[in-house]
């Protein structure tokens, strides 16, 4: 493609953004001039690109009328502080932050509902949906119509990366620290978090639920373009520093060729299927993969239309960073 175009990734020195820029390198994106923003107490740090140090600049002076597309995966406050603007200057936003109702900013997931795009105007504000979705959409989206969905109860594992630089500090700090037998003080999570599960992640609503929960159930119904989905969530918070786990029962309308299913999983660009006998972890296959594994595949034991299955994904590199950059991909190749 001999068009480039120029760019902004706004949180660069996180998790996240730090890999959305190493992607744009590897897939070799067509990047014109790459600017690099977070807010003042990073400006000035340097991030790897295509073998020079780019300097990161401050937020709060950047002109988005500069670029033809950011991305924004700093924190809700800033995306709702900048994204619309960034938009009304004529940037697309591509958002990771989950900040913007999803009015506002439909969540996409290239596997899965790729023609949304086109119902949609320039420029545009997008999201890319929470980790667990991005991953679990990606699985369902070939299962959709050959079960017709009617039910998904999920339990989600989550990496402590899910909560960026401080949640992968304290698990490695209070790592430490009950290996050298120190009493140690939970501050990102509510409880010790090492060698510990945590019954929920982040806050919770009225009636028990937490807030991620019923996003993951609101995204997860968009992106699929199944409005009457049921969808049970349970997030836990494991002690594992990248990867989630999720433990998946999808419930049909009929008895489930779980052969056929397989068939259609392995048919499915972005999706490893690991042989019957064998399953896929975070460790062991998904950390630093663009794929999804799933295994465990089987019907359910006293209901012949149900389907189990285990999934394993990046969380950081899958399910955030490269799912945004092949919406990117999308945009530059069809619509901008």
């Amino acid at each position: 493609m001999s068009q480039s175009f120029d760019i902004a990734v706004v949180g660069a020195t996180g998790t996240v953004g730090e890999t959305i820029v190493q992607l744009l390198d590897e897939r070799e994106f067509p990047v014109g001039t790459l600017h690099l923003l977070a807010g003042s107490a990073s400006a000035g740090q340097s991030v790897p690109f295509r073998g020079k140090n780019l300097r990161v600049r401050e937020l709060a002076d950047f002109d988005f009328a500069q670029v033809r597309l950011a991305f924004f995966c700093a924190g809700e406050a800033i995306s709702r502080a900048s994204a619309l603007k960034a938009q009304a200057a004529g940037c697309s936003v591509i958002d990771l932050s989950a900040a913007l109702s999803l009015q506002q900013a439909p969540r996409l997931v290239p596997e899965a509902n790729a023609e949304l795009l086109a119902t949609l105007k320039s420029p545009y504000l997008l999201a890319s949906p929470v980790p667990v979705v991005a991953a679990l959409a990606l699985v369902l989206a070939p299962l959709r119509a050959q079960l017709d969905l009617q039910k998904v109860t999920l339990t989600a594992a989550l990496a402590v990366s899910s909560q960026g630089r401080e949640g992968i500090a304290e698990l490695a700090k209070q790592t430490t620290e009950l290996l050298n037998m120190r009493p140690l003080e939970p501050r990102v999570f509510d409880q010790q978090i090492a060698f510990n599960l945590l019954a929920r992640v982040g806050a919770l609503e009225e009636g028990g639920h937490a807030v991620l929960e019923r996003r993951v159930a609101e995204e997860l119904k968009q992106v699929l373009a199944l409005p009457a989905l049921r969808v049970s969530a349970t997030c836990v918070q494991a002690p594992v520093f990248f990867g989630d786990s999720l433990a998946v029962a999808l419930q049909a309308a009929q008895p489930v060729d779980v052969a056929g299913a397989a068939q259609g999983l392995e048919a499915q660009a972005g999706i490893e299927l690991v042989e019957a006998g064998d399953y896929p972890s975070v460790v062991g296959d998904a950390v630093g993969q663009n794929e999804v594994y799933v295994g465990r595949l089987r019907a359910g034991l006293d209901d012949p239309a149900e389907l189990n299955l285990w999934i394993a994904s990046d969380n950081v590199r899958k399910g955030s960073a490269l799912n945004a950059v092949q919406i990117a991909e999308l945009l530059i190749k069809h619509y901008l």
